[in-house]
């Protein structure tokens, strides 16, 4: 297959070139879109460059979304919203048009940068591996780790009752006992409101979480899930006040559960534990998806709801003809031989 390569500093650019390739109707993975990249950037990413590569081969088209750390080091788009970032392909169904996409990618990357770092980068699919060989096969001296967990569910056809049965005796022992005493009320949102979302943002702000990062980008993909129907926005109440929330997309036969937060002050009453398992039961029995995600971290409680663990890698890859890098590559070479003896 003859490939052709471009770079792009700029996502109007990038958009003419990919002609829908990168548009919800061709890319089932919200991250891999390009109005998630677009406002990811606009909004939490705005200073730094765009570098989005492309590759195209007939109809078949791979993208490595990255953008500029520092001279002649460029990283994955992306921040601690992703769940994910993978090189984007359309139109390459066999894993030998996607390794010809992905080393004419790493030839172009070579002619931009010295150093590539690409995490939290998915294996079950195998583009962890695939990056890793294409670029070995190029030229770039490539070193791959685990840098993160991702917590997830495979519902395997059960329905939430069955699902149910087989959670700790303390989880489920919580929700019945909490849940009888009526002091809780839920709504699960599938439509975008205003009220609705700062309540989210009012629960949030009380939390024990952070200050958010990027509230507008989140309120932004929130409005765009919504509008496509993806948006699943959970609130528990107490006496009309709201003290859970969390904020989940479902499309495609998974559901990802981008935040959740509870007003510490009502930690007895357990809204949060409550509303997880509403909206649990909601995605699987009226949703019906095939996988439920929790996102990265390998936080202790996941392990309650979720029943699969997967790592998260990254790639730290070197262009070992530019001398700056030859340090990092004898540091990363030593390390590695020390780790196998």
């Amino acid at each position: 297959m003859s490939v052709k390569c471009e770079y792009h500093d700029n996502f109007l650019t990038a958009q003419a070139a990919a002609a829908g390739a990168l548009d919800r109707e061709a890319q089932p993975s919200l991250f891999d879109r390009l109005d998630w990249l677009e406002s990811l950037h606009r909004i939490a990413l705005r200073d730094k460059t765009p570098a989005l590569l492309q590759a195209k081969g007939g109809d078949a088209q791979g993208w490595l979304p990255l953008m500029q750390a520092e001279g002649g080091h460029l990283v994955a788009l992306a921040n601690w919203y992703n769940f994910t970032w993978a090189p984007i392909f359309a139109n390459a169904d066999s894993e030998v048009e996607k390794l010809a996409l992905l080393r004419g990618l790493a030839r172009l990357a070579s002619k931009h940068a010295r150093r590539l770092t690409l995490a939290p980068m998915p294996d079950e699919d195998g583009s962890a591996s695939m990056v890793q060989a294409a670029f070995e096969a190029s030229g770039w001296s490539v070193f791959r780790e685990v840098c993160d967990q991702n917590h997830i569910l495979e519902v395997k056809g059960r329905s939430f009752d069955a699902y149910w049965e087989s959670r700790p005796s303390r989880l489920k022992n919580t929700v019945k006992r909490k849940g009888k005493t009526g002091a809780v009320t839920i709504r699960i949102e599938t439509e975008y409101g205003t009220e609705s979302w700062r309540d989210y943002e009012r629960v949030y702000a009380r939390s024990w979480k952070p200050e958010e990062g990027s509230p507008e980008f989140l309120r932004q993909i929130a409005e765009r899930e919504s509008v496509a129907g993806a948006l699943r926005l959970g609130l528990a109440y107490i006496d009309g006040k709201p003290v859970a929330a969390q904020y989940w997309t479902v499309e495609n036969g998974a559901a990802l559960i981008h935040k959740l937060a509870h007003d510490e002050r009502h930690m007895q009453a357990s809204p949060g534990t409550l509303l997880s398992a509403a909206l649990f039961q909601h995605v699987i029995d009226v949703d019906r998806v095939d996988l439920i995600d929790f996102g990265t971290g390998n936080d202790a409680y996941k392990s309650e709801w979720m029943e699969d663990v997967r790592d998260r890698y990254r790639l730290e890859m070197f262009w070992p003809n530019n001398p700056a890098n030859w340090p990092y590559i004898a540091i990363r070479k030593w390390r590695a031989y020390r780790a196998s003896n």
